[in-house]
């Protein structure tokens, strides 16, 4: 699936072409033979459980001992600002991180176990499509791979509200059309777990919005979704948050939570309170004044 059951290393295909994506990442994917084993990991509630995670790149620490869980059926918001270790965490998640210490375990297995795949959704920043063929294409295409029905194509565009453009090539589409088509992808094996890294840069508001409504619906149906933003106005449309800030996890609130511990009925200025607080006891271990 475009972008989702599969990253380097994660999966391969024999004799087919997987789909590339902007940042030079191999995205492809395939529900293949895996079954599902019995879950032996965190309790049934959680969907991701992730526990003193370390991880250090290039002689510095990305990620600094990162405690999380997500719940099932749940639309947690991963927030922050750019740089602060959201894609590193996902990729985690995902198991295609090299980590330094801690765990990270996933619908009830270690993450990147070979039969999470039909079970988890990936969508990453850079649409990963064919140009040169249409949107109908690229889904029937990933469908073939995954063995999934043919209707299930017409499903996932209607989800998307793409089905009028299903006829056009993928380098003609705008790029909040390619964000879409890049969920619908996800969307085809019906993943228990979808994982969306910054699905709406670059967006207007009003697909923004849209999309949320389409999140907010799969949730409803069962569907835990991570998504990860810097926009702090779409903190609001989330069942949880994940607040982080120079790699480490500043809070684990719902919106509400963080309004009442922070004083601040503005999510921005909410998070903006947080990482003040937390820069405070920093400086003051580097002898720098508060």
């Amino acid at each position: 699936m475009s972008h989702l059951h599969a990253l380097p290393g994660y999966l391969t295909f024999g004799g087919l072409r997987p789909a590339p994506s902007a940042d030079g990442t191999v995205v492809s994917g395939t529900a293949a033979t895996a079954t599902p084993r019995a879950s032996s990991g965190p309790e049934p509630g959680h969907a991701v459980e992730v526990t003193r995670l370390y991880v250090r790149r290039g002689g510095q620490t990305v990620l600094r001992e990162v405690s999380l869980q997500i719940p099932r059926g749940s639309v947690t918001g991963l927030l922050g600002p750019s740089g602060c270790g959201k894609s590193t965490l996902i990729r985690s998640i995902m198991g295609v991180q090299r980590i330094s210490g801690g765990s990270v375990t996933v619908l009830g297995r270690p993450a990147g176990s070979p039969d999470l795949r039909p079970r988890v959704g990936y969508v990453t920043q850079a649409p990963a499509l064919y140009d040169d063929l249409t949107v109908d294409e690229n889904l029937g295409y990933f469908a073939r791979l995954l063995g999934t029905p043919a209707d299930r194509v017409d499903e996932v565009l209607e989800t998307v509200d793409l089905d009028h453009a299903r006829w056009r090539l993928a380098r003609n589409l705008s790029g909040g059309q390619r964000a879409r088509v890049s969920l619908a992808t996800a969307l085809l094996g019906e993943p228990e777990l979808l994982v969306l890294d910054e699905p709406t840069v670059g967006l207007d508001p009003v697909l923004r919005r849209r999309l949320w409504g389409t999140f907010e619906e799969l949730a409803a149906r069962g569907t835990t979704l991570l998504v990860s933003s810097h926009v702090m106005d779409e903190a609001a449309r989330c069942d949880e948050l994940l607040l982080m800030r120079e790699g480490t996890l500043l809070a684990t609130e719902t919106p509400q939570r963080l309004r009442a511990r922070t004083g601040e009925q503005d999510l921005e200025e909410a998070f903006l309170r947080l990482a003040l607080h937390a820069e405070r006891p920093a400086r003051t271990a580097t002898g720098v004044a508060s």
